[in-house]
């Protein structure tokens, strides 16, 4: 008989999806090193890279050797045991393929699927993998609002979203639509992360490059017409050591954790980890483990 899904409705683990409304914000950088940091409290915690078509969790969390190889899950009868990384439990399609040249970080192969491959690739991860029990399932979306936020919310309507947005005020129309769709499927958004959000230059003052007041304004269309205000929980400013460490596969918040960005995260870590259980009530007891 097929498996079913142990993290849909009832479940006791939180699950957090992370998305945006367009590539190249730092999204899935932000995704990793906020389950580092949910991790180093004491959680359980794991994470599913569901951006098939452009995979980087293992990359991010040095997953992947110096041949371009990611790491492979353990096969342990029908079920799959996910590779452990600064304490997160993590699965990703690039786990699965193999590079066509050695050298890079990651595997060079293009994933093309289409929906339905989509779609059972994320359910098989959420039901053939075994993560034990979790405390926190972060799950990395792709951008945009097609097929696989679509199966998402089909497969995790339980899920509470964080949307990712840059600065700039163009910017809020795309990331709020990613929040939009999350809602029609019965998901709940908790949060807004504006990711770039200025550069500290070396007299103390914030270079604005990408503008300013784009994570306000996508928190403020969201809180429109619900009863919970969503709110603007970080803005991570643009880091040389942020971008250092997805480069070289160590977490800023592990490896720099006074960093500027690594405490914005943190921030992120903490609004998360406060917030009670949707089923209990209760919040995340970070003081058993």
């Amino acid at each position: 008989a097929a498996r079913g899904n142990p993290f849909g409705p009832g479940t006791l683990t939180r699950v957090i999806a992370v998305t945006s409304g367009k590539g190249g914000v730092g999204k899935s950088t932000l995704t990793a090193n906020l389950a580092v940091a949910l991790a180093a409290r004491g959680l359980s915690v794991g994470l599913v890279d569901a951006d098939v078509h452009g995979f980087s969790i293992p990359g991010l969390l040095g997953l992947v050797d110096e041949h371009g190889t990611a790491a492979r899950p353990t096969r342990v009868d029908d079920m799959i045991l996910p590779p452990v990384a600064y304490g997160v439990k993590v699965i990703s399609i690039g786990m699965f393929v193999e590079p066509t040249e050695p050298g890079g970080r990651g595997s060079s192969v293009a994933v093309a699927w289409r929906g339905p491959m989509l779609h059972r690739t994320l359910q098989q991860f959420l039901t053939d993998v075994y993560f034990g029990d979790l405390d926190v399932l972060l799950v990395d979306l792709p951008p945009g609002t097609g097929d696989v936020a679509i199966s998402l919310g089909q497969l995790l309507p339980n899920a509470e979203v964080v949307v990712v947005t840059t600065p700039q005020p163009a910017a809020a129309d795309v990331a709020e639509r990613s929040g939009l769709v999350a809602r029609q499927t019965g998901q709940r958004v908790v949060g807004v992360i504006e990711n770039m959000a200025g550069f500290a230059q070396p007299d103390g003052s914030l270079l604005d490059l990408f503008g300013s007041g784009g994570g306000d304004e996508v928190a403020r269309r969201l809180s429109e017409g619900v009863d919970e205000p969503v709110p603007l929980v970080a803005a991570v400013p643009l880091s040389v050591a942020l971008r250092r460490g997805g480069d070289e596969g160590r977490p800023v918040v592990l490896s720099e954790p006074d960093d500027p960005a690594a405490r914005a995260i943190e921030q992120v870590a903490a609004f998360l980890a406060g917030r009670p259980r949707s089923l209990s009530g209760r919040r995340l007891d970070v003081s058993v483990r």
